[in-house]
C-alpha cells in the first residue's frame, strides 16, 4: 500500500487502538495519526513505526491540511465528524471513508451526503454499538438457523468502561435527543416510550443489570440481514461480573435467537460473548476489519456507495478474529465455546 491511512481522532481510544491493530496485522501499511495536539499525535505515531502525526481542523473542508497535504488511501473517522468535513475530504479525493460516531439519530445528513456523491468512493457507515462487531457476532450465531423469528441482544458495559471523552460525548448527545427505544415488532420498526424501553440485561453469572432498549443502527442491521420480524437490542451499564470478582472490567453481549433449524424443527439459542478487556478491543477490531475491506487487503474493495458492516465483512471471519484478540463465548451457560 503506497499511500497512508488517515485516522481522524487517532490519539483517542478507538483511533489509537485501531492503529495498533492495523500495525500488528499489516506491518508495512503507512498510517497517519491525526489529532488536535501534534505532539501527542506524533508520540502515538512513533510507537507504531511507518506512521506520521499531523494536526487537523475539522471545521475546514480541507481539514486544515492545505496544499502540502500528503496523499492518502482512506479516511477513518474515529470521532464525531459533526460538520462532515472528513467525509467531504474523502469524497473530494475519491477516497474510501469509514465513520463510527454518528449513531442512528445523527446519521441522516451523513447518508444524504454519501448518496449525493455515491459514485465517488465507498462510505462505510459503522455507527453501531462497538462499530458493528455485535452485529457480526450475532449474524454468525444464526448460521444454524433456517429461519430467524426473533433476535434479542443484551449488552452489559461496565460503568468504569464508558470510553474516552469522545465516546462519552457521543452517549450524552444521543441520550439528549431521545429517551425512546427502537425495536422491530411483528415486522414493523417501532419506537418505544421511555417506560416500555426499560429492560433487564442478564450477565453470564446470572446477575441482572437494569437496562433499556436504545435507538442504535444494530436494530435495522440485524432485522434486515436476518429477516427476523422481532428484533431488540438492550443496553445496561453497571458492575460486570469480572469487576465484582476483583478482575479488570469486561464487556458482555448476550445473544438470544429463536426460529427454525435446518431440520425444520423449532430452535432457540443463547450465547454470551465476553471480552475481559472491555469495549475498546472490540471497537478497534471492527474498525480494523472495515479498513481491511476498504483497502482491498482482504477481498475486493467495495463498490462506491454507502455500506454497513454486515454488507462488507464476513461474520465468520470476524468471529475468528474475535477469538484471536481474547474474546470468549459461553453457550447456554455451560462454559466457554472454542
Amino acid at each position: 500500500m503506497e499511500h497512508s491511512v488517515l485516522i481522524l481522532g487517532g490519539t483517542g481510544q478507538a483511533g489509537s487502538d485501531t492503529a495498533a491493530l492495523l500495525r500488528r496485522w499489516h506491518p508495512t501499511l503507512p498510517l497517519t495519526i491525526a489529532g488536535r495536539d501534534l505532539g501527542r499525535a506524533q508520540r502515538v505515531a512513533d510507537t507504531l513505526g511507518n506512521a506520521t502525526g499531523v494536526t487537523i481542523d475539522l471545521s475546514r473542508r480541507d481539514l486544515g491540511l492545505g496544499l502540502a497535504e500528503a496523499r492518502y488511501s482512506a479516511v477513518v473517522a474515529t470521532l464525531w465528524d459533526n460538520r462532515l468535513n472528513g467525509l467531504h475530504y474523502a469524497q473530494d479525493r475519491g477516497l474510501p471513508y469509514l465513520s463510527i460516531s454518528s449513531g442512528l439519530l445523527d446519521i441522516g445528513p451523513e447518508i444524504v451526503a454519501g448518496a449525493q456523491k455515491s459514485s465517488a468512493a465507498p462510505v462505510l457507515v459503522a455507527s453501531h454499538l462497538m462499530a458493528g462487531i455485535i452485529v457480526l457476532a450475532t449474524l454468525d450465531s444464526t448460521r444454524e438457523f433456517d429461519r430467524v423469528d426473533s433476535v434479542r441482544v443484551g449488552v452489559a458495559l461496565d460503568d468504569t468502561d464508558t470510553g474516552g471523552p469522545a465516546g462519552i460525548a457521543d452517549l450524552e448527545r444521543w441520550s439528549a435527543v431521545t429517551a425512546a427505544g427502537l425495536v422491530r415488532c411483528d415486522g414493523v420498526f417501532t419506537w418505544l416510550a421511555e417506560a416500555e424501553a426499560q429492560a433487564d440485561v442478564r450477565t453470564v453469572d446470572g446477575t441482572v443489570l437494569p437496562g433499556r432498549s436504545i435507538p442504535v443502527l444494530d436494530v435495522p442491521s440485524l432485522a434486515l440481514a436476518t429477516g427476523a420480524p422481532n428484533v431488540r437490542v438492550d443496553f445496561a451499564v453497571g458492575a460486570t461480573p469480572s469487576r465484582r470478582r476483583g478482575e479488570p472490567a469486561s464487556v458482555e453481549v448476550r445473544i438470544d435467537l429463536a426460529g427454525t433449524g435446518r431440520d425444520g424443527e423449532p430452535l432457540t439459542s443463547m450465547r454470551h460473548l465476553v471480552h475481559g478487556g472491555g469495549q475498546r478491543p472490540l471497537t478497534a477490531l471492527r474498525i480494523t476489519l472495515g479498513v481491511e475491506r476498504l483497502l482491498g487487503l482482504r477481498g475486493d474493495r467495495p463498490a462506491p456507495g454507502i455500506h454497513t458492516p454486515e454488507a462488507v465483512v464476513d461474520p465468520t471471519y470476524a468471529v475468528a478474529r474475535l477469538s484471536e484478540i481474547g474474546a470468549v463465548w459461553h453457550r447456554d451457560g455451560d462454559g466457554p465455546r472454542p
